[in-house]
């Protein structure tokens, strides 16, 4: 069977990964990872970054949507994982073009969070819609249905009871946010210089993006599994909103800290009425109306607050609320996606 995917993002293709695990007898044809087949472009083309380098690309995006479109004309059914921005106007050529066609969308919009609207779109223009989180299929009228998170598929490490040396230290994959929290992340580690230091990296840093960014680390140790990392520490303080969640799964107590631009922190806070960062406390609050761990947000983000919290964190607690957590999603979502695909 052949399957037009448009898989733009990194961790979309990590989840599509797992899918090709149960479906071998799947041809990948459009945008995805060069490990998966020939696509019809590099990932590396696609990226882009802020708003300028998306007005530049525009036409170009438009362009490679038209041959995305063209493409689909061999295509047995139609996957498209994340990134709205381009998903949502290419599924609406899509239906157009090929009205008798199944159109997939696997990792749903975030409308929760804002954008509430493209619901209405996303059911006018796909078949399917599969979510990974419980409570975003009440956002819809039809076709949405929850098929299990990715991560549980993905995680195959957990923390153990043995006592742990490490304090992982995840200053996020952004400039801004490294120059934001790696100097704050700094001075942490001196206060805690009776325990092992992991920063962790992303494992498609090349050395010298490393030294760019980070400059000297040689009172860290560097780590770019990520999952490996968590599971041997005790305790971690990370910026990322989804990897709150991958050390939630794992069994990692953890602070969430995230310095934001002002401008950035006032709309999502005053606009559009965000009152979480992490998606383990997003995805907690709404099964049971608790959090998982603490945010400190802007100026909370200090030396002795984060000090604080590694300080009186109640493993017991957190274990038990992470537990709650892994009930709710139930599930991995790979071998639900694969048997779709094949229906």
């Amino acid at each position: 069977m052949k399957i037009l995917v448009s898989a733009l993002e990194p961790s979309s293709n990590l989840h599509l990964k797992e899918v090709l695990k149960h479906s071998k007898e799947l041809e990948l044809i459009g945008i995805f990872d060069k490990s998966l087949g020939t696509p019809l472009y590099d990932l590396s083309e696609m990226a882009i970054m802020g708003l300028v380098d998306a007005f530049k690309k525009l036409r170009w995006f438009f362009k490679v949507a038209d041959e995305m479109v063209a493409l689909a004309k061999d295509a047995d059914k139609i996957l498209l994982m994340d990134s709205s921005g381009f998903n949502l106007p290419l599924a609406k050529k899509l239906k157009k073009a090929y009205p008798k066609k199944e159109i997939i969308y696997y990792i749903l919009p975030q409308i929760w969070a804002s954008r509430p609207k493209r619901a209405k779109k996303l059911e006018l223009y796909c078949d399917k819609l599969l979510g990974i989180l419980p409570f975003e299929i009440d956002y819809y009228q039809s076709k949405a249905q929850y098929v299990g998170h990715p991560l549980l598929d993905e995680i195959q490490v957990k923390a153990s009871n043995e006592k742990k040396e490490y304090i992982a230290f995840m200053p996020g994959s952004r400039k801004s946010e490294i120059n934001k929290l790696l100097p704050i992340f700094r001075e942490v580690r001196k206060k805690l210089s009776d325990r092992k230091a992991l920063l962790i990296i992303p494992k498609t840093f090349s050395d010298e993006k490393i030294k760019t960014l980070y400059g000297d680390l040689s009172e860290f140790e560097i780590a770019k599994d990520t999952h490996v990392a968590l599971a041997k520490s005790e305790f971690a303080f990370i910026c990322s909103g989804t990897a709150t969640l991958e050390a939630a799964l794992i069994g990692t107590p953890f602070t969430l800290t995230y310095i934001a631009k002002k401008i950035d922190f006032f709309i999502a806070t005053k606009l559009l009425g965000i009152t979480q960062v992490g998606l383990a406390n997003i995805i907690l609050s709404k099964y049971n109306h608790s959090t998982l761990h603490n945010e400190l947000l802007q100026d909370k983000v200090t030396v002795e607050n984060l000090l604080k919290e590694y300080k009186q964190s109640n493993k017991n607690i957190f274990q038990n609320k992470a537990k709650e957590l892994k009930k709710y999603l139930a599930n991995g979502s790979s071998k639900n996606i694969s048997k779709i695909l094949n229906a």
